[in-house]
């Protein structure tokens, strides 16, 4: 965090007894960058609005829908305003009316201007996120282009559903 990374968990990681402002705050205190007293009380303030928590400030994070968890965690990533944020399959688990919800949150990360680099397996996701994208398999790098170029490349196809006529 101290230099100017911060990440979301493919599975929440929140302290579910504490509010949700505290929460985000504990990104503000520990982070890359620090905030104290009426800066820290204002940038959670604000971070609470960007992510789509107002009113709930004051709530228990484990009384939460699961949505509004990863929204705590992904506020608290941005508390520090890092350099680099590393989005861990940030959809998963989520309906598809959630996703929906979640892709408009980061493509507002990423018209902000931020640099964003995601985990996912939820292809629409990537074509609606990613200017570039890399695929992996078992550690290797397999294709990196464009998400159409690179979800229409044979290898890809071959790696992920199996198969010779890819």
């Amino acid at each position: 965090a101290r230099h100017g990374v911060a990440r979301t968990f493919q599975l929440v990681r929140t302290l579910p007894t504490m509010t949700v402002g505290e929460n985000i705050a504990a990104g503000g205190v520990f982070g890359y960058r620090r905030y104290w007293n009426e800066d820290l009380d204002r940038r959670v303030n604000y971070m609470v609005s960007q992510v789509g928590l107002a009113g709930k400030e004051m709530m228990p994070v484990g009384a939460l829908t699961y949505i509004d968890q990863k929204r705590v965690e992904l506020a608290r990533a941005l508390m520090s305003d890092p350099k680099l944020l590393l989005l861990d399959e940030w959809l998963a688990g989520l309906n598809p009316t959630e996703m929906k919800t979640g892709i408009n949150l980061i493509n507002g990360l990423r018209y902000e201007g931020r640099t964003l680099i995601i985990v996912e397996h939820y292809m629409d996701a990537i074509r609606s996120l990613c200017d570039r994208c890399v695929v992996m398999n078992s550690g290797a790098k397999i294709a990196e282009g464009t998400p159409e170029g690179v979800l229409g490349d044979p290898e890809v196809v071959r790696a992920y559903l199996g198969g010779d006529d890819a």
